[in-house]
């Protein structure tokens, strides 16, 4: 026969044990957990920690802007010139554009001329003013390089960049251009270019019928050394 005497000092345990139990987790009428060795068998969930923040890709212009040289930059200097203010001046072999103002000053513009073999001169008027300009390749430009589009709409990757000003009845202009590292440079195929931002800022100046004389590459218009007004 069962003595069940022998179980009831297990039993008043078990009971004491689940009393405690009971009294932990409604203390004060809130869930307050019991000690960890009372529910050895309890896991604590592991703390997660919040997801780093979401970076966003640098930009593909990020770090591909081109700081000018300071000479290229543009600014007001002394300049003597017999010619009327709001004349363009285009010292070629210097690589500057300087509009005059008068009084002895110029604005001086760091611009990009031709290359060997694509230099010119002469005197000439802007005829046509235009904002992101379409770019049509003249037919010689096209016979030395067959790869190049017929047409281009205007746009920051069209070559004219963000304005052009059309020179008399030439195949050349004063433009912006997409490619600021060449400013200072003889690389066009006879056109003058400046950064877009100066483009822009002589664009706002001019009028058509505006005087543009352009210097042969031996003569050098800058016979003030630039000096700073």
């Amino acid at each position: 026969m069962l003595n069940l005497d022998a179980f009831k000092p297990y039993a008043r345990r078990a009971a004491a044990f689940g009393a405690l139990a009971i009294g932990a987790l409604s203390f004060s009428g809130s869930a307050v957990a019991a000690p960890l060795e009372l529910f050895p068998f309890v896991m604590t969930p592991p703390v997660q920690s919040a997801p780093p923040p979401v970076q966003a890709a640098p930009s593909e212009d990020e770090g591909t802007a081109t700081e000018l040289p300071a000479r290229l930059r543009r600014q007001i200097v002394t300049y003597a010139s017999h010619e009327a203010p709001g004349t363009i001046i285009i010292d070629t072999p210097n690589t500057y554009l300087y509009y005059v103002l008068g009084g002895g000053q110029a604005i001086r513009y760091g611009i990009g001329v031709g290359r060997d073999g694509f230099t010119w001169s002469g005197v000439q008027s802007i005829t046509k003013k235009a904002e992101w300009p379409d770019w049509t390749p003249p037919p010689e430009m096209i016979a030395r390089q067959p790869y190049l589009p017929r047409q281009m709409a205007g746009g920051p990757g069209n070559p004219l960049g963000a304005r052009a000003m059309y020179l008399g009845g030439t195949v050349y202009r004063i433009h912006g251009t997409n490619a600021p590292g060449t400013i200072g440079t003889h690389v066009s195929s006879g056109c003058i270019r400046l950064t877009n931002d100066d483009v822009t800022d002589l664009y706002s100046r001019v009028n058509v019928g505006t005087k543009v004389i352009v210097l042969p590459m031996d003569r050098r218009a800058d016979n003030t050394n630039g000096k700073r007004g």
